[in-house]
């Protein structure tokens, strides 16, 4: 069954479609559209070996011109570097202003992709085709995008919507393990923040840490609860001047940890999980919320078997320089997403480095 969900924004609507096979179809759903006739595929080796043939016979059967352009896979290279050389690729096949960049692949190759077709002739169609969980339910939704520089996480980088989100979960069974549990992090994000619900059914449900575990009917459920939590959010603000910030629940200690340790040890997803933890920590030292909803959010990371402690080898005084360079800070202000139930969080300046500190430790 297809879940259709609207993005409402005034001057770049689009929808997100979520079917299980709906990958055999991309031509057919771009041909409403209206795109021009070349795409330029972009994916990583891994995933391209899995699907970039299904996605290419499906968009030449709709008489699209196809190019691929394939970026290693990692966050390691989401840069500068790996930007040109998607640059290189739409010089090489002549890409024009009606032409499309598919985003085939995770969040890395979604932001990057995404940011090529912001910035390529000015601005070119963009397409996302995410492959990851996490990529599902949070990157390819609300037009963030960008790569990062070497001193922080997408630091570069502009809000540029798709033309279109297309989702098939059945593409999830090919995901490793530990990044399946990555998305989830994102998951249960929307249940702290908006949907006091999922975070419920989540709890209820036995095995949540891995694809093979979760029933078709439960995944789709994730997928479109996460899905319709983001639109609620973005369709709301866009260019996060307000409550769009509350969708970063965790990823200010997050970022930190994931720039800390070069990208390669903890991935995004942990480093959320990590950073949720922190942040209830200091929800509870500030009275915010109570230390049954602590525990309960811990258990539920846990339970999706992820991290819930800063790795050992980062020093908080480096997380606090960090956090000087993160996006979020405001005249000079860390500004935290703090939980005050479930369901409902705040967005706070008034964290004090002692209480960063303290609960870092």
């Amino acid at each position: 069954m297809e879940v259709s969900i609207s993005v409402p924004l005034p001057h770049s609507p689009y929808q997100v479609k979520i079917a299980p096979g709906i990958l055999h179809h991309l031509g057919d759903h771009l041909l409403p559209l209206k795109l021009g006739k070349k795409v330029l595929l972009v994916s990583n080796p891994e995933i391209f070996e899995y699907y970039g043939k299904l996605a290419i016979e499906s968009l030449t059967k709709a008489n699209f011109q196809v190019s691929v352009h394939l970026v290693p896979a990692g966050e390691s290279y989401k840069t500068p570097e790996s930007l040109l050389a998607i640059y290189n690729s739409a010089l090489e096949n002549y890409l024009e202003r009606s032409s499309t960049m598919v985003a085939l692949g995770g969040g890395v190759i979604g932001d990057m992709t995404g940011y090529a077709a912001a910035s390529w002739l000015r601005g070119i169609n963009f397409v996302q085709v995410p492959t990851s969980l996490l990529a599902m339910v949070d990157a390819s939704i609300g037009g963030k995008t960008g790569v990062n520089h070497p001193k922080g996480k997408n630091l570069i980088g502009a809000f540029y919507q798709p033309r279109l989100v297309l989702i098939d979960p059945m593409v999830l069974s090919t995901l490793p393990t530990r990044e399946f549990r990555a998305g989830m992090a994102e998951v249960i994000k929307y249940g702290i923040i908006w949907d006091e619900e999922l975070f419920e059914r989540l709890e209820q449900t036995e095995k949540i840490d891995d694809f093979a575990s979760i029933p078709p009917e439960l995944l789709q459920l994730i997928l479109a609860r996460s899905c319709q939590a983001k639109v609620d959010v973005v369709s709301q603000d866009e260019k996060e001047s307000g409550i769009r910030a509350i969708l970063n629940y965790g990823h200010t200690i997050g970022h930190a940890i994931e720039s800390l340790t070069g990208y390669t040890t903890i991935n995004h997803g942990e480093a959320v999980a990590i950073g949720m933890v922190i942040a209830g920590k200091m929800a509870l030292k500030l009275d915010l919320w109570k230390a049954e909803q602590d525990r309960r959010q811990k258990l539920l990371i846990q339970k999706s078997g992820l991290p819930t402690e800063i790795p050992s080898q980062i020093d908080p005084q480096d997380v606090l320089e960090s956090l000087k360079t993160d996006k979020k800070v405001k005249e000079g202000l860390i500004r935290f997403i703090l939980p005050k139930t479930i369901g409902e969080v705040i967005i706070s300046d008034k964290v004090s480095s002692e209480l960063i500190v303290s609960s870092l430790s």
